[in-house]
């Protein structure tokens, strides 16, 4: 007997409601078994017995339902999931999402589940760009939570521009196919480095630059829906930790050193996506450096160099370092491969409104007799083409020379732990 995928349908306020009924068809065509819950403001675009007369299931609506919430039927639902997909995703929806609030049954199923969620945003063009909405979308992306969408287009109210939502077939055929990456890295410890690093120069003052630490937190997110343990070392950053990562928080290119160097023995693979510093004062000032009309000198040395250290290791990880570049990207980039002696490089060109804190991001990728561009869209995107080239690239478990491009590979059986580790690249 063919099991079939559990999928929870929530369905908020939006016009583009009126599509969501030909998904339960299409998700139920293909295999899936569709519990719908609807929002307040969903029921004023389309009645509950639309969902009823598709699905063959009563629509949930009412966190409050007596009869159902007698045996705890949110809870009974959240666990029934085995994926909640949301479309569509209003703005107001996505904001109580990524605040955590629990003021409806569908909100409340969503932190109450352990089953992935993912989300098909829908609004106005105007509302889609609004910078809380972005802000909120970036804060459920770092937490792991799937965005398809929004497509660009003739919208209800008359204007032109992202927030249509997907079609039914193409959603439908995006959540019951896995993730392209899945699997990729199963069994390997992935260990990340990411943000800023601050270098005090007396108790109020510090030197740093303007990562965000979206690109590095985007990485651990896929590599940990690639299957991996991952860890991540973190400078001061205002980003959710993505679900399943483990995160060490540090402040000096001396304090990301040494908490990468405790952890370095366990993984497989290092990915240096820090914009650390790369020089520190020579001494930090006791008492507030005070402003006394007169020019002051500041007397800085090299920070430690994280990623050439790990690169020289006798016995290392595959590691792939960044290289924000303003000028000669590529050229700049190849340098410090070979220089490092790096397995891979991720390139981008940075600057004003280039990649640091912002969305999105594009790379150049290189690797010892090889090139690829990563076209430029949302950094989580960006990361999962990454990921994907750095598991091509990793030695097989064998040792042997890999032959062609592997697009996709099974998760290993259980017992390949220690196989993978074999993975280690030894110089």
């Amino acid at each position: 007997m063919t099991v079939k995928t559990r999928i929870l349908l929530g369905v908020t306020g939006g016009i583009a409601a009126y599509k969501s009924p030909d998904l339960v068809r299409r998700l139920m065509e293909r295999g899936a078994e569709v519990q719908v819950v609807m929002t307040a403001a969903a029921q004023k675009f389309i009645t509950p017995m639309s969902f009823q007369a598709v699905s063959g299931r009563p629509t949930r609506s009412d966190l409050w339902d007596s009869a159902a919430e007698a045996a705890m039927g949110h809870i009974e639902l959240a666990r029934w999931a085995q994926l909640v997909l949301i479309a569509p995703a209003s703005a107001d929806f996505i904001a109580r999402l990524a605040g955590g609030r629990a003021d409806d049954l569908l909100a409340t199923l969503c932190i109450a589940t352990e089953a992935p969620i993912v989300i098909a945003p829908a609004m106005n063009r105007v509302m889609w760009a609004n910078k809380a909405t972005q802000a909120n979308v970036d804060t459920l992306m770092a937490r792991g939570v799937r965005v398809l969408g929004p497509a660009s287009g003739n919208q209800a109210c008359g204007e032109i521009g992202a927030g249509r939502m997907w079609e039914p077939l193409q959603l439908a055929e995006s959540v019951l196919e896995p993730p392209a990456n899945a699997g990729l890295l199963t069994g390997l410890n992935v260990l990340i480095t990411a943000g800023p690093t601050r270098e005090r120069l007396d108790p109020v003052r510090y030197l740093t630059n303007r990562s965000s630490g979206k690109m590095g937190f985007a990485v651990a997110a896929a590599a940990r829906e690639a299957g991996a343990h991952v860890t991540v070392v973190s400078g001061p950053v205002h980003l959710p930790t993505p679900t399943g990562v483990t995160r060490i928080d540090v402040e000096s290119a001396r304090e990301m050193y040494a908490a990468v160097h405790r952890h370095i023995g366990e993984a497989d693979v290092f990915i240096a996506a820090a914009a650390v510093a790369d020089f520190q004062p020579v001494t930090v000032a006791k008492q507030k450096i005070k402003k006394q009309g007169v020019s002051v000198k500041l007397e800085l040395e090299p920070a430690p160099d994280i990623v050439k250290s790990v690169a020289d290791m006798a016995k290392r990880p595959f590691v792939v370092g960044f290289a924000a570049e303003t000028d000669n990207v590529e050229d700049n980039a190849r340098s410090k491969l070979k220089r490092k002696k790096l397995d891979m490089i991720a390139a981008n060109q940075v600057g004003d409104g280039i990649a640091f804190d912002c969305e999105d991001n594009a790379l150049t990728v290189l690797w010892p007799g090889g090139k690829s561009e990563v076209t430029r869209g949302p950094k989580i995107d960006v990361a999962r083409t990454l990921i994907g080239l750095i598991a091509d690239r990793l030695p097989p478990p064998d040792g042997s020379p890999r032959r062609g491009t592997r697009k996709r590979r099974p998760p290993p059986p259980a017992d390949s732990r220690a196989r993978l580790r074999s993975r280690r690249v030894r110089r």
